[in-house]
């Protein structure tokens, strides 16, 4: 690890971050469920700050609109690599290191966005096969994938993991069921891992919580709600933008809500 001085940002600098122009410019910046949602947007905003982003989804389709935008706007060339996290293996995932090593020789940061909600409904009634599906791509997948691209992340001056969770994750609610318990497990990895790591490498985790933003998995959650009272993905961006750059190098092992009022 390098003597360089870091210095810790409050949560509150971090959701207002004012992004410098270029801050991403130079690193390789891996984005899980980046064909739609907050995954795409942030993969597009990664992009207009100079990164060079690895768009990773299971939908071919949605990678390469994302991947057609960011050409569009003079972005670096990202790179699409299609998969699909509930049914990924390990050695699926060793493969994916491989090529990444090989087209971009280190990865400076992963936001692992992808996720689904599975059913909101006691625990009592909840369907196994629904909960393994969601256990699968929220936390496990999440694991497997970064412990198999931590060589690389600890090759970058200053590698980031963010994580994705919520406030049911945090502060477990009824009938959240395999959600709520794999954004609650994400955190505990988070935390493991910050532990794990902060005295040898220059790698750092966080988790964020993007909050009550309009996305379809918010509408699937919350059918009755009007989404134009919600923020937008783009409305979000700050922090997410704050997390991959080196302003943040001091900051490990957090839970940054992004939205500390909403639900």
């Amino acid at each position: 690890m390098d003597n360089t001085i870091q210095t810790t940002l409050t949560h509150e600098q971090i959701r207002h971050y004012d992004a410098p122009k270029d801050c991403l410019k130079g690193k390789n910046i891996l984005v899980t469920g980046a064909g739609d949602g907050i995954g795409r947007v942030a993969a597009l905003t990664y992009a207009r700050y100079g990164a060079t982003v690895l768009l990773l989804g299971k939908t071919t389709s949605k990678l390469e609109y994302v991947y057609d935008e960011i050409e569009g706007f003079g972005g670096a060339q990202p790179a699409m690599l299609p998969m699909n996290l509930e049914s990924a293996t390990q050695t699926e995932m060793q493969q994916l290191v491989n090529l990444i090593e090989k087209e971009f020789n280190t990865l400076d940061g992963v936001l692992h966005n992808a996720g689904i909600l599975g059913q909101l409904t006691p625990l009592e009634m909840y369907d196994v096969d629904t909960f393994d599906k969601v256990m699968k791509i929220n936390f496990s997948a999440c694991f497997t994938l970064t412990q198999s691209l931590l060589p690389l992340l600890k090759s970058a001056p200053h590698g980031s993991v963010v994580f994705t969770t919520s406030s049911v994750g945090t502060h477990p609610r009824a009938f959240w069921g395999a959600y709520a318990l794999s954004k609650q497990g994400v955190e505990g990895m988070s935390d493991i891992f910050t532990q794990e790591t902060q005295n040898t490498t220059n790698l750092r985790f966080n988790c964020i919580n993007p909050g009550a933003t309009r996305t379809n998995m918010r509408a699937h959650a919350y059918p009755g709600e009007n989404p134009m009272s919600l923020k937008t993905p783009e409305d979000i961006m700050a922090g997410y933008v704050c997390l991959m750059s080196d302003d943040s190098i001091g900051v490990r092992g957090q839970v940054i809500d992004l939205q500390p009022k909403q639900i």
